[in-house]
């Protein structure tokens, strides 16, 4: 049997729930959905705790509703979770879309349920170069994933990952299980979702809900994201959070929850229980 929530306009929002104790509430990256946490939620469910991922709206086996992707909206399905599950002294984790979707969370509901967070290669406090903005990403990097998700999905989806997990990179020891899997999730989005969430992942400005966070915060990233520049990211955004640490891994990819699950897993346990 399948776990589903409804948000308020109506989407069902498919979500994992295993264990019990202490819950982890993770928010998956862009564009993949839950599964991609399988190595985080077995490690945690295996040391005690409760672990809980969702599909965004859209993506996986949620539904694919024809709006609502952009981050309040996020946000507060996010809150429908934690809500309807009654979860209380959570821990949320989210990667890259999913960090910027927990920032937002904060922003709009504050900590209430939240003990700690943990941002991993999240794209804060915002992405998009602009006038107040000049040392972001140009629009046009955007407007080519735009393009080629429009164009041919399948293939664009491909090279992503490549790039995502840095098998790019001279001498990377290429996982084809790794790259398939982010191609099948994001066959999986709907289109329109998948084509949304890129202006809401680059274009959202996430100063102020950073400024709302207090709780110790975790923020991860490797020093070779290719997606999300470290400078432009977790190294401004730890800047922004009182108690906040950065913890930062060289050499490492975007995708460093899959491409070095234990090392991660060790440092966000390490992190929960201190």
């Amino acid at each position: 049997m399948m776990n589903f929530v409804t948000a308020a306009d109506g989407t069902n929002l498919f979500y994992k729930d295993w264990g019990k104790g202490k819950a982890i509430v993770f928010s998956h990256g862009w564009p993949v959905n839950a599964d991609c946490w399988d190595p985080q939620l077995l490690f945690f469910l295996q040391h005690g705790y409760r672990v809980v991922a969702h599909d965004r709206r859209g993506h996986g086996r949620s539904s694919q509703p024809s709006g609502g992707h952009d981050m309040n909206t996020y946000a507060d399905d996010l809150e429908t979770l934690l809500a309807s599950l009654d979860i209380e002294d959570a821990v949320l984790v989210g990667h890259s879309t999913g960090g910027g979707e927990v920032a937002r969370y904060i922003g709009r509901h504050g900590t209430k349920r939240v003990s700690k967070l943990v941002l991993i290669g999240a794209v804060v406090p915002i992405m998009i170069k602009s006038d107040t903005n000049p040392d972001g990403v140009p629009r046009d990097v955007y407007d080519a994933i735009r393009s080629g998700i429009t164009r041919n999905r399948a293939d664009f989806l491909r090279q992503l990952a490549s790039a995502v997990y840095g098998y790019n990179r001279p001498g990377a020891e290429v996982s084809q299980g790794i790259v398939d899997s982010l191609c099948q999730a994001g066959m999986m989005v709907a289109i329109n979702a998948e084509y949304d969430c890129i202006a809401a992942l680059s274009e959202t400005d996430f100063t102020d809900d950073l400024m709302k966070f207090d709780v110790p915060t975790l923020f991860m990233q490797g020093d070779d994201d290719q997606i999300v520049p470290l400078a432009l990211s977790s190294m401004r955004a730890s800047k922004l959070v009182k108690n906040s640490t950065l913890k930062v891994y060289k050499g490492a990819p975007h995708g460093l929850p899959q491409t070095m699950a234990d090392v991660v897993n060790a440092d966000m346990l390490a992190f929960i229980e201190s």
